[in-house]
């Protein structure tokens, strides 16, 4: 894991139980060509992009923090590496969850004039926040799910609130739950059901991620083909099922046995209550995919 140096802006890379303790950043991309990339930043060429403001505001609110190290997606992973770039996506869940802080920073809500220190004043959120484009993209749940703590902050990082002074708030324009928000190590006991409608309404820059996003949520791991198309929401079901007894991933209204994206989990009551209100004699009955469709025991009600 690479990790920005919050005094120098310079990166170092840590492996295992030597990664230090660390903030971690939050957004919505710009363009590719005005963030900061690994290139830049192992180059030290890089203050001239608009991206450079949210690499220096990170390392700036980190220090504040007491943090010696920061993360930031655009510029600790190194892209032109498919390797690197699968085990980044592989391993992101747990960095997300791992980070002492996350700071969510939304460029498109106004600043609340509130410069004081985190968590000490309550400003008034602006109405842009619930409209805001961070809460409308795919790689941003795990992001919001996956820290205990996260601090939202407006486009001129002035602090908004922390995930969990509102949390009813984010519940209601996320459609998440309030618990999951609340205690993140509970996610992986909702229905997969429930955990794939949280992405339903969301949406990715390429077709793939749409299910890439999903691999910390549901506890998956897979390697990465770019280029497969909606195929990888697919393989992300099978490799679900290799993994899971919970039949409640059946439940969803595509025309097929697996689903054909994550819409198809868009559901008007809770999904959970589909596996709960199944015997539990039936619930741990194996199941699988085979060469001639899906073979699974279930009751009749």
């Amino acid at each position: 894991m690479r990790l920005i140096n919050t005094k120098t802006l310079q990166l170092e890379e840590f492996f295992g139980d030597q990664i230090p303790e660390y903030a971690i950043l939050s957004h919505t991309w710009g363009t590719p060509k005005d963030e900061v990339s690994f290139k830049d930043l192992d180059s030290n060429i890089f203050n001239h992009k608009a991206g450079y403001q949210k690499i220096r505001y990170l390392c700036e609110q980190a220090s504040k923090d007491q943090l010696s190290w920061a993360w930031s997606d655009t510029c600790c992973i190194n892209k032109d590496s498919s390797a690197e770039l699968s085990e980044a996506i592989n391993s992101m869940f747990q960095w997300y969850q791992h980070a002492n802080i996350c700071y969510a920073y939304l460029s498109d809500v106004p600043s609340t004039g509130k410069h004081d220190t985190v968590g000490v004043s309550k400003p008034e959120i602006p109405p842009q926040f619930h409209t805001s484009r961070w809460f409308r993209r795919g790689w941003t749940l795990q992001e919001l799910l996956a820290p205990e703590d996260v601090i939202f902050f407006a486009e001129d990082w002035t602090c908004i609130g922390r995930k969990q002074s509102l949390q009813k708030l984010v519940s209601d324009i996320s459609g998440i739950n309030k618990g999951a928000l609340k205690w993140p190590w509970t996610i992986s006991g909702y229905s997969v059901a429930t955990r794939i409608s949280w992405a339903a309404r969301r949406k990715t820059s390429r077709l793939e991620d749409r299910a890439y996003s999903l691999l910390g949520i549901l506890g998956v791991h897979m390697s990465l083909i770019y280029g497969e198309g909606q195929n990888a929401f697919q393989r992300l079901q099978t490799e679900l099922i290799k993994l899971s007894d919970d039949e409640s991933l059946f439940a969803h209204s595509g025309p097929n046995i697996l689903a054909e994206n994550p819409e198809a989990f868009i559901f008007n009551t809770e999904p959970s209550s589909i596996a709960t209100a199944l015997p539990r004699s039936t619930q741990n009955k194996p199941y699988s995919i085979t060469n001639m469709g899906l073979s699974i025991e279930i009751p009749l009600l």
